[in-house]
Parts: structure tokens; C-alpha cells; sequence
């Protein structure tokens, strides 16, 4: 697992301007949705990608034709088997600068929502699980943590992802 955490953190880089430059020509601005995902017990969900190092809220791209939640409800079963039973709330749209100029992330808050088993771990998520908000995983991403403090801590929301 250290060998493989070791070769995705030398390749992220490379693989990010590689998803980048494409998303250039293929799109000209990128949007994604993610789900601040909160059992009963406000524990969040989280996911840990094969190809980008740390822990993230789940979510992804927009494709054309598809809506915030479409893409949102798509990701959440994907990545977590997650079925949205409620609406979800939009907690805020942020500038995701760190990423590409262009990237913008909208991110709502799930709290009806049905998972019949945990996924399992495939070659795009390796890990999943809820977690309790103030014993979050050390490799919680900033951008992540800044969400979840601003929905359950009630921290003013900012523009930007981090």
C-alpha cells in the first residue's frame, strides 16, 4: 500500500495536466458537483481516489446535458452507493483555483439518502467510509475540510475551494 501511495503521488502531478489540457479543448469551463454526505450520527463520507492523493467529499464532473444533481446522484452511486432518497441542499459554488482556472465545484449537503452495503474498493476508489467530523483521517484534504467546518461548525463559506 506504501508503494502504491508512493507511485500515485509522484503521478498525480503529471496526471493532472494531462486531465487538464484535454478538459481545455473539451470543455471550456469544468463543472463538478460533490455531496457533503451526513448519516444520522452527522458522521460525513468520505472517498480516497487511486489517482489523487488524500480523502474528498464524493462527487465529479458535469457532462453536457446533465444537471448539478443529475451529476450529483450519479457520482454519489458510483463512488458510494449512495441513492439519494430527498433532495439534496446547495450548500455553495466554489472556484476550485488550485485545480484550473476554469474548474468550479458545487457542493451540496445530503442528509436523506439510502447505501444498501459500502462499496467496494475498485481501480477509481480505494477507500470509503463515514467518519466522525473531529476524527477525520490525517490526509483530509483542506478543501474538504473547509466544507464540512462550514456546513457543521458554521464557518462563514468562502469563494474558493481552499
Amino acid at each position: 500500500m506504501a508503494a502504491q501511495q508512493t507511485l500515485r503521488l509522484k503521478l498525480e502531478p503529471a496526471l493532472r495536466r494531462v486531465f487538464h489540457l484535454y478538459w481545455r479543448f473539451a470543455r471550456g469551463m469544468t463543472l463538478g458537483a460533490r455531496g457533503l454526505v451526513l448519516d444520522a450520527q452527522n458522521q460525513v463520507f468520505l472517498i480516497q481516489h487511486s489517482y489523487v492523493s488524500g480523502w474528498h467529499l464524493p462527487g465529479g464532473g458535469v457532462e453536457v446535458g446533465e444537471t448539478f444533481v443529475d451529476a450529483l446522484r450519479r457520482e454519489l452511486m458510483e463512488e458510494g452507493r449512495i441513492e439519494l432518497t430527498g433532495d439534496p441542499e446547495l450548500h455553495g459554488i466554489f472556484l476550485n483555483s488550485h485545480v484550473s482556472p476554469r474548474d468550479h465545484v458545487a457542493v451540496y449537503v445530503v442528509r436523506q439518502f439510502r447505501q444498501d452495503r459500502p462499496p467496494e474498493p475498485n481501480r477509481e476508489i480505494i477507500a470509503s467510509g463515514f467518519f466522525d467530523p473531529a476524527e477525520l483521517p490525517e490526509d483530509t484534504t483542506t478543501g474538504t475540510r473547509l466544507r464540512i467546518a462550514e456546513v457543521l461548525a458554521g464557518h462563514p463559506a468562502r469563494p474558493t475551494w481552499r
